[in-house]
């Protein structure tokens, strides 16, 4: 079940980019202990989305773009955060 931050995480993003696909994973058990680790049991996450607004874009753009989308999340509320965005037939 997805926690609060996932939720809202996957909220900001369908809302943004009306991807085709997305995935929100919570990768924080694998860094338990770690530093970054708040005990939230939300600290670090792997972003999977797929959309048609990253046509086009470099896989930097891209970054930025789901960054900006996700607003104080990233780097405030949660520690790590990896993006994996492509466009459609990539």
């Amino acid at each position: 079940m997805a926690g609060p931050l996932a939720i809202e995480m996957e909220q900001l993003l369908s809302a943004a980019f009306n991807p085709t696909r997305l995935a929100v994973i919570n990768d924080s058990a694998r860094h338990h202990g770690h530093s970054g680790d708040d005990g939230s049991g939300e600290s670090h996450f792997t972003v999977e989305i797929e959309s048609a607004a990253f046509a086009g874009a470099s896989r930097l753009e891209r970054q930025r773009l789901v960054n900006r989308a996700l607003g104080d999340i990233p780097g405030t509320r949660v520690h790590a955060l990896a993006i994996r965005a492509t466009a459609p037939g990539e």
